[in-house]
């Protein structure tokens, strides 16, 4: 059997566990296919397994499913925060999948946000058994701060189409554990930092409440502008002739530690960080 995609899913192929001999293919390979079949009496085809191709130039890619920013509900928040592997994932499954009942070997390929959640939740639980004390905040922005920004082949990453992925599909990058281990600041938010931005968002106290498990009055909080939260990452809307926000890092490194800031500021832009320069003694 030969599977082939919808057009707007691209490049983005799917490894399903068929109980026959199967072929899951592009949609542009797909016509090239059927032209084939159309052009002769007897179409001929076969299918031939060359091995798994390891340090594919591209990878990783976005894939079609992968979920897209911006965040209509916050904007100053950029979304996504991070990407990381959930397109063809071996995973465990309850049952066989050719249903033979005397097998233990119950797995099978998986996609979706089913399986990027435990790549990045194993990392969280990972960051938290090496380093007990960080808060939850702390750890995403070690995850954020450290992601790869550029595929195997040293360029950016790209899409289901192959094209450039924009900053609305990969966020900081693609998560790499072993560096995120080691992030040197890390942007640090405690629960009561939150209210003032979510009181700003124009949520009820109720909702609210809910969300920091006590009673609020926004009336009675000092508000902040969405992108002034202390995140790892931030969005603006261009319009003013000048903007200032505000960042607190920890340094979680060596107690003598220096760090110079890098700006790479887009076009017809002009960023300035002060200080350009942190030293830390403790």
């Amino acid at each position: 059997m030969i599977i082939y995609s919808f057009p707007e899913y691209g490049f983005t192929t799917s490894a399903d566990a068929h109980v026959l001999p199967a072929l899951f293919i592009t949609y542009k390979d797909g016509i090239e296919i059927l032209d084939y079949m159309n052009s002769t009496i007897k179409p001929i085809a076969r299918i031939s397994f060359q091995g798994s191709i390891i340090g594919d130039k591209d990878s990783p890619v976005v894939a079609v499913f992968s979920a897209r920013g911006p965040s209509y509900a916050s904007p100053g928040i950029l979304k996504p925060d991070i990407i990381g592997p959930g397109l063809n994932i071996l995973a465990a499954w309850p049952t066989s999948v050719d249903y033979n009942k005397h097998t233990k070997s119950t797995f099978n390929i998986l996609s979706g946000t089913s399986m990027s959640c435990p790549h990045l939740s194993g990392v969280a639980t990972s960051l938290k058994s090496t380093h007990p004390t960080w808060s939850p905040a702390a750890i995403k922005s070690a995850i954020m701060t450290t992601a790869n920004t550029l595929n195997v082949a040293n360029d950016p990453f790209l899409d289901e189409r192959l094209l450039p992925a924009n900053i609305f599909a990969i966020g900081a990058g693609h998560v790499n554990p072993s560096r995120a281990n080691d992030p040197g600041l890390i942007y640090d938010t405690l629960l009561k930092d939150y209210l003032p931005y979510l009181c700003d968002l124009n949520y009820t106290n109720q909702q609210v409440g809910s969300i920091v498990q006590h009673k609020v009055n926004c009336k009675k909080v000092k508000h902040i502008p969405e992108a002034q939260l202390n995140y790892p990452s931030f969005s603006i809307k261009f319009g003013e002739s000048s903007q200032t926000y505000t960042r607190t890092v920890t340094n979680v490194r060596e107690a003598k530690s220096s760090y110079t800031v890098e700006i790479d500021s887009p076009s017809g832009v002009t960023v300035i960080v002060k200080p350009s320069t942190l030293k830390f003694s403790k």
